[in-house]
Parts: C-alpha cells; sequence; structure tokens
C-alpha cells in the first residue's frame, strides 16, 4: 500500500499507523535474513512513533504531512544515536551523535525510521557485495544481485519494509539498484538536497535521494528533504516549488551506446515507439563522449575518496588494530585490517591520480573534461527538455558474476556517471513488462526535478 493510500485509510478509521508498521515488521522478520537488506530494525522506536500518530488521529488532530510514512535509510546517512559504519569494519560500534539534515527534515514532517540499510562499503560498488556485513539479495530474483551501491535501500522498498527508502547516489548507486529492483530512484540536482550527516566518499558527486515503488511516495519525501541547509555550504538557496500535475515537454533527446543486452534493449525500443506514437519528438543523438565518461568519474573519485577517506586512522573513533605497537604501525594496521579490498583500491588509485608527476597527467584533464561534459549537456538541454538513457545497458547480473573483474564492475556505471559529473537531476523509472527488471532515467536541466515527474508520469501512462 503506498502512503497516500495508508493516510487516507487511516482517516477512515479502516486501519491504523501501528498495523501499518506492524505489517512491515512482520515483513522484515520473515524476509530481511535471507535479504540481508537491513543492518538494524527499529522495531520499537517505530511502533511508538506510529501509535502516537494513531493518538492524534482519534484526538481529531491536525497530522504532520508525512505522519506514519515508513522509510529507512542507508548505512552512510546519519541518525543520531543509532550506528552508523558505510557498511565497513572501520567504523564499527560508532554511533553517530547527530542526524542528517535529510533525516531531521522527515522526522519534522512526521516520517518513521523502521531500519537502516545495508551498503556497499563507503557507498563504493554497483551490486552491493562490497559490504562488510554480507552481501544483499535481489528481492524476488534468486541468485541475483539487487545493484548497488544503495541494493540494501532498494530491496527494502522492494519487499515492501517501507514506503520509501532513503540512499546516496555518486555515480548511480540511487538509480542502478532502482532499476534492478522495479523502483523510481532519483538522484537530486547537486546541491538541492543538504549532504550534512552523509558519509562522503566524493563530495562534489554525492547526493542523497529517494527510492519508492510510488512515484507520489519518492516526490513527497523529496519535497521535505529539499532545500538550502545552512551547514552545507554546496546546498542551494534555490526555493523548491511544489510538485503540481501539468502536461510534460514533449521534444526530448535520446542517448543510448551500442551493445545494449537483448533483454534491455527489446524494452527500450518498444519504448521509443510508444512515445512517438503519442506524439513526442524523439530525436536520437551521437553522443561524441561514451569512452570518456568512466574514465573520468573513477579519476575524480577515487582522488576524492582517497582524501575524504584520510580520516578513519584509528586515533579517535572507529577501529583500531589491537597489533599496533607504534604510530606508524596504527595507522598501517588500522587502515588494512578496517578496509575492505574495494575501498583500498579505490585509495590507492586516488592517492596516485594526486601524486607529483601524476596530478596534471590525470586530475587536472579529467577536471577539464568534466567541464566539457556540463557544458555539452547544458546546450543540449537548451534544445531539448528531456534527455531519455537507459539506466543500466544490463538487467540484473548475478551473485559473483563481476566480482573477479572490477573493469567490468565499474562499467556497469557508464549510463548513470554522466549525471553526476554534469550535476543534472536524473530520475531512473521502472519499464512494465515482462522479465527482468529493466529502467530508463530522464536527464533534465538544473533544478528542474518538476518536469522530470511530470515526464516520468506521462512515460508510465502509455503502459496503461
Amino acid at each position: 500500500m503506498t502512503y497516500g493510500a495508508l493516510r487516507a485509510s487511516v482517516l477512515k478509521g479502516e486501519t491504523s499507523f501501528e498495523q501499518a508498521v506492524q505489517s512491515m515488521l512482520t515483513q522484515i522478520a520473515s524476509h530481511n535474513p535471507h535479504l540481508n537488506a537491513l543492518l538494524e530494525v527499529y522495531e520499537e522506536e517505530a511502533l511508538e512513533a506510529a501509535r502516537q500518530y494513531d493518538i492524534q488521529v482519534s484526538q481529531k488532530k491536525s497530522l504532520p504531512p508525512l505522519a506514519g510514512l515508513v522509510y529507512v535509510h542507508k548505512d552512510n546517512i546519519a541518525l543520531a544515536g543509532h550506528r552508523l559504519s558505510a557498511a565497513s569494519r572501520i567504523l564499527e560500534g560508532y554511533v553517530s551523535p547527530f542526524s542528517a539534515t535529510a533525516i531531521e527534515r522527515l522526522q519534522v514532517a512526521g516520517a518513521i525510521c523502521i531500519g537502516r540499510a545495508n551498503c556497499d562499503e563507503f557507498a563504493m560498488g554497483s551490486s552491493n557485495e562490497n559490504s562488510a556485513y554480507g552481501a544483499v539479495r535481489h528481492p524476488f530474483l534468486l541468485g541475483y544481485v539487487p545493484g548497488g551501491s544503495s541494493g540494501g535501500s532498494a530491496a527494502a522498498a522492494a519487499a515492501g519494509f517501507c514506503h520509501v527508502a532513503l540512499g546516496s547516489d555518486t555515480g548511480g548507486s540511487i538509480r542502478q539498484p532502482a532499476a534492478f529492483c522495479g523502483l523510481y530512484g532519483l538522484k537530486p540536482t547537486y546541491g538541492r538536497i543538504s549532504r550534512y550527516g552523509l558519509i562522503a566518499y566524493a563530495s562534489s558527486f554525492d547526493q542523497i535521494g529517494p527510492i519508492s515503488a510510488s512515484l507520489p511516495d519518492l516526490i513527497a519525501v523529496y519535497e521535505v528533504m529539499a532545500g538550502l541547509d545552512p551547514r552545507d555550504a554546496t546546498s542551494s538557496a534555490r526555493p523548491v516549488e511544489p510538485y503540481q500535475p501539468a502536461p510534460c515537454p514533449r521534444r526530448w533527446a535520446v542517448l543510448a551506446p551500442e551493445g545494449l543486452h537483448p533483454e534491455v534493449a527489446h524494452r527500450w525500443e518498444d519504448l521509443l515507439l510508444r512515445l512517438r506514437q503519442a506524439g513526442f519528438t524523439i530525436e536520437k543523438i551521437d553522443f561524441p563522449y561514451w569512452e570518456y565518461l568512466v574514465p573520468t568519474y573513477y579519476i575524480l573519485t577515487t582522488a576524492e575518496a582517497s582524501s575524504n577517506l584520510a580520516r578513519y586512522d584509528g586515533v579517535r573513533y572507529g577501529y583500531r588494530s589491537r597489533q599496533a605497537n607504534n604510530l606508524y604501525q596504527l595507522y598501517a594496521l588500522s587502515r588494512s585490517q578496517g578496509f575492505g579490498q574495494e575501498v583500498k583500491r579505490r585509495i590507492l588509485l586516488g592517492t596516485f591520480v594526486l601524486s607529483a608527476g601524476y596530478y596534471d597527467a590525470y586530475y587536472t584533464r579529467a577536471q577539464k573534461v568534466r567541464r566539457i561534459l556540463y557544458e555539452y549537456t547544458e546546450k543540449l538541454l537548451s534544445q531539448y527538455a528531456i534527455l531519455l538513457m537507459p539506466t543500466s545497458a544490463t538487467p540484473p547480473f548475478r551473485l559473483g558474476e563481476k566480482t573477479t573483474d572490477p573493469i567490468q564492475m565499474y562499467l556497469s556505471d557508464l549510463l548513470t556517471v554522466y549525471a553526476n559529473l554534469t550535476g543534472h537531476p536524473a530520475l531512473q523509472v521502472p519499464l512494465p513488462g515482462e522479465g527482468m527488471p529493466v529502467g530508463v532515467q530522464l536527464v533534465g536541466k538544473m533544478f528542474a526535478e518538476n518536469t522530470l515527474f511530470c515526464s516520468a508520469d506521462a512515460m508510465v501512462r502509455l503502459y496503461s
């Protein structure tokens, strides 16, 4: 049941928020032991919050806008008084003393947090197999990955553990798992939602965003979280305009590389045909930068990660090696034992591209490419309202299929890193149809999330 339907049903006296939360807790107890989507469940807190809203309903008091909406947060988004580990041993036992701005705003709006979602360690991965607490499994495809790094969030939303799941998107970590699990997923414009309280991977790329099976629920959560935050200097002061259904623009550009998986290609071509038949102007663009996206993304993000993750040294908090006998060993052993293989790989790569003799050859050139991509995209969006792209070139793949080849795993991000490199908003939309889950993403002008929402709604109506 969507949040909108639940709220209407509660106000009619047909059910209660407590019953809804209890139903989700039952679902979690039945399926989470296998899925490994949630690392922690806030059972008593969630039930007590639901009871309080039920009392307000019985007393005919007005409710906050999201009263009773149930959500989970990714394990790199802080919630005061609860563990925060980024699915890494290096933060084992750490309890956050504060909440992320996004979570504070959801709490004020009445949303109920039911648990902490598993993820790839420090949000580094495309399959949620890099977690120190075990891989997350696909919620309805046995033996397959749910995508990553927000795989726990996506699996939780798809399995009915919550109405909305919070994830973070550095290079597609909301959109790709949302596509793999048949859900909506939004990477907002960079700066639209505060990053305060989000453990940094690559600060100029990271964005918090929602994942949900319901587009209206996703929009409602986005609007509450969005807006200026004085604690985040990169957050935008631009006002957040409430979404109002409206006719969407109908001139779209299509970007897709060669070599799409047959199942993705079939559904993709079917969508383009439906759009043209409905009167949309769909123009295929010969995008000249495909081969530069992934290299540019990984050079820049690993450089930022090597800097951001330097703070985890075993001195002030988190994991500290008991085998260390001096300061050098404290640093070396704590980091070697606390970080997983993928995180160490990216720290080493980032340190290399920032080192003397290689900084200009790699990092500086990658920043120049990033600027070229931004200017190209701005020009494209001056001619078209929407850039339409597949979210992933493949459907979900099997557990363990790509873990032995990091390059193949990195190439999973080919279609999603583009929007993070430029900062533009991107919305993953599930495509109806038989077979594996397949999604497409809508990329729009800066701060044009509402255009993405109305375009997604129009696109989905083509299948009804």
